[in-house]
This record gives C-alpha cells, structure tokens and sequence, in this order.
C-alpha cells in the first residue's frame, strides 16, 4: 500500500494535553480503534497551532488546562489561520459555560477526565462515521442534508439505564442493530462491538424490554432457537 493511499483511508489525529503521561495514555487509546492513527502531540497551546501548521491533522483531541492557553481559545485561532480540522475536547472542565463555550465553536465531542477506553472508543467511532457521510453524500435535497447531519447530536437517552449498564456500550449496540442489515444474536452482536457475549445479551434485552428493539426467534436443526434482534423502525 502506498504512503498516499494509507492517508487517505486514515484519520489523522493530534493529541494536545499539557501532561505528558496523560497525552501518552491518550494517545495510545486512539491508535487502538480504525482508522484513527495519532501524527502527534503537543502540550501546549501554542505547541498544538503550530503542530496543527505542520501536520494537518484531521481531528484534535484537546485538553482545556493548557499553561499558556486556554484550550477553547486556541480554536478561533486555528479557523483564523485556515485551518478546518475538528476538535473534541478532552477535559475535567464541568463548568456551564465552558461547556456551552466548546457547543459555540464547533467541537464534535466533549469527554470528561478521567476516562476509560471504552467511555473514547465510541465517540471516535462515532465522529468516524458522521465524518464519512461528510466526505461521501452527495446533497440534492433535504433528506441528504439530514442524512449528513444524523448523529452530529445525541439526544438524552429516553430511558435511565439499569445500574452497571454505561451509556457508551449502550451506544455501541444501538448502532450495531441500526446499522445491520437485518437481525442480530447476541454472539453477533458481540463481535461488531467488541463487548462479551453476556454483555451484548444483557444491552439487547433492554433494548428488547424498552421496546427499542423486536426478537425474533431462529430455529435450528437441534438445540435451544436462536434469539435474534432487530431495531424498531
């Protein structure tokens, strides 16, 4: 594979964190999800514009606690000098405004510190996606504009989920059964997220139970039927 091809199915990322373990950590857990691959990294605010002149990066991942910076008041500056690549915003800020701030200039996700793998993986995978209708849907009327916009929000979950239940698995097998064409079992089910079986089981009978999504039964030549699972239009 060339150099050039191998860009163009990647999806450049430059991590900007003013901790240099954290921005390892971090950058570790984008190079674990496709296509996401990590040109570098930059500690402060005036590390990452200047990063971002040299490496062009698609997506920034950007803390907020920058020693020169202020994480928010580096974007403006960017979209100043040109530079149209998406942020999502890595920080323990949990204030309103700083929140409301981060809406007004654009970001694509903002993710609480401290997290897990598993709290990132979905929203990289999520950004990837709408990323995709960006780049690949041709508008002739509204309802291409609506399928580019799909998922640029998540609304509020409908239902409280049970206790030892996240939101980000919850997520994940939402999609799954979205994106499927036609049904899913729990083992399949798996393998797209990448959570256990029992795990996958468990989000898809809540789903079941919620009346988000329908079961079907597969009967086999032997053995218990097959369960499988498919999201209510």
């Amino acid at each position: 594979m060339t150099e050039a091809n191998d860009k163009a199915g990647a999806i450049d990322v430059l991590v900007v964190d003013d901790d240099f373990m954290v921005a390892r950590i971090h950058r570790a857990f984008v190079e674990r999800v496709e296509p996401f691959r990590v040109v570098g990294t930059a500690h402060t605010g005036g590390q990452a514009i200047e990063a971002v002149d040299e490496l062009r990066p698609d997506l920034i991942l950007l803390d907020l606690y920058l020693p020169d910076l202020f994480g928010l008041d580096v974007i403006p500056r960017l979209r100043t000098a040109g530079h149209d690549c998406d942020v999502m915003v890595i920080s323990a800020a949990t204030e309103t405004d700083t929140v409301r701030g981060a809406v007004r200039r654009g970001v694509v996700d903002y993710l609480l510190k401290p997290f897990e793998f598993e709290d990132l993986r979905p929203r990289l995978e999520r950004y990837a996606a709408q990323r995709g209708r960006m780049l690949t849907t041709v508008v002739r009327g509204q309802a291409d504009v609506d399928r580019v916009l799909a998922g640029a929000f998540v609304p509020a979950p409908a239902h409280a989920l049970p206790k030892g239940m996240s939101v980000e698995t919850a997520e994940l097998v939402e999609r799954a059964l979205r994106e499927a064409d036609g049904t899913l079992s729990a083992t399949e089910c798996a393998a797209v997220t990448g959570v256990s079986r029992v795990s996958a089981r468990r989000y898809l009978e809540y789903f079941h139970g919620t009346g988000s999504a329908e079961v079907s039964l597969r009967y086999g030549v032997a053995g218990r039927p097959e369960r499988r699972y498919g999201w209510r239009a």
